[in-house]
């Protein structure tokens, strides 16, 4: 309305008035009545690969302090986990948006499925394997012969090229989510990854100076994990969608990092939500180590970028091993939306 020509009349601003008054009590998103400016919101999905703890705090933060809406999308966050795997719900279009694992990802479109990634949020591999120094483990030979636990197979991709590139052999032993075969020495090794188990085996009573520890990264095995991924059919339908989700995820880490107290307190609400017992401390040390590893130190500030050799190398090792016979091409896999 012109400020010199309109609201004059005090029957006007009645009018004016009720007309504001309605806009304020139409429905919300579930109404298609909230708006980004004066846009519609962008109505999108996103699954975690797991359950809602501080691995994932950047999403939920940017959900919670409305930066996905400021970035033009209505998103729901869909909580991940043994009974809603990540892979599954994107690959059957239940998501429009997922994280997953690179070597994953990799398998996925050597069997059909076209996920193509947007963004790599971890740029270090956090998978590990940790063994007693007590136990006469100090060096990668040491562990010929001895019994390690290892995950399902997608996480034994690197441990398996780990072992073959110093010709170990190992006597694999099926390892569950809990660490406690590990902690009364039912196995002499251990997998782990570094924001979860191992801190778990520190909270456990073991002092890190009584532990070896084989990161993979250090071993020319840099298998980057969490990245952002979505379907080529939905990148190609509406590019500028998938922009916004990680121009908006990317903004909520940073927000989570700068945010700590609060973001933990976010993160312990939702697994309170989801009835996951939690310890506080514990999701402390995981949202440090996300921070690390999203942004580790000579990355040149390369937060969300799939670097072409990290892509090549996993794509090698799969390819070797048998687990993939065919690579796309980095060009077709990568679309990269960080700006």
């Amino acid at each position: 309305m012109d400020r010199e020509n309109g609201c004059r009349s005090g029957g006007w601003k009645k009018i004016m008035a009720a007309l504001m008054l309605a806009a304020v009590l139409l429905p919300g998103p579930a109404g298609n009545a909230c708006l980004a400016g004066d846009r519609p919101l962008r109505r999108a999905s996103f699954i975690a690969l797991w359950v809602p703890q501080a691995q994932f705090a950047g999403y939920y933060m940017a959900g919670h302090k409305g930066i996905y809406a400021k970035h033009g999308l209505d998103l729901t966050i869909i909580d991940g986990g043994p009974d809603r795997p990540a892979d599954t719900w994107l690959e059957q279009g239940r998501a429009d948006f997922a994280t997953l694992w690179l070597s994953t990802a990799a398998t996925m479109r050597n069997r059909g499925v076209a996920v193509v990634n947007i963004a790599q949020l971890l740029q270090r591999s956090a998978l590990m394997l940790v063994a007693k120094k007590s136990s006469g483990i100090h060096r990668p030979r040491d562990l010929d012969g001895r019994k390690v636990g290892l995950w399902d197979p997608v996480f034994q991709m690197q441990p398996l090229a780990f072992f073959k590139k110093f010709g170990i052999r190992v006597r694999p032993v099926r390892q569950s989510y809990s660490v406690n075969l590990f902690l009364r020495d039912g196995v002499d090794a251990a997998s782990a990854m570094w924001y979860n188990e191992y801190h778990t085996i520190l909270m456990a009573g073991l002092n890190p100076g009584e532990l070896t520890t084989f990161f993979f990264d250090k071993y020319g095995l840099n298998f980057p994990e969490d990245g952002i991924y979505t379907l080529e059919s939905t990148f190609r339908r509406d590019p500028q969608m998938c922009r916004a989700f990680v121009r908006a995820s990317l903004e909520g880490w940073r927000y989570a990092f700068a945010h700590p107290e609060e973001t933990i307190d976010l993160v312990m609400e939702n697994l309170r939500r989801t009835r996951i017992p939690a310890n506080r401390v514990h999701q402390v040390w995981m949202l440090n180590r996300m921070r690390d590893l999203m942004q580790p130190a000579g990355a040149g500030g390369r937060f969300g970028v799939l670097k072409a050799s990290d892509y090549r190398r996993v794509t090698g090792v799969l390819l070797e091993n048998g687990l993939i016979d065919k690579v796309v091409p980095f060009g077709r896999f990568y679309h990269g939306c960080v700006e």
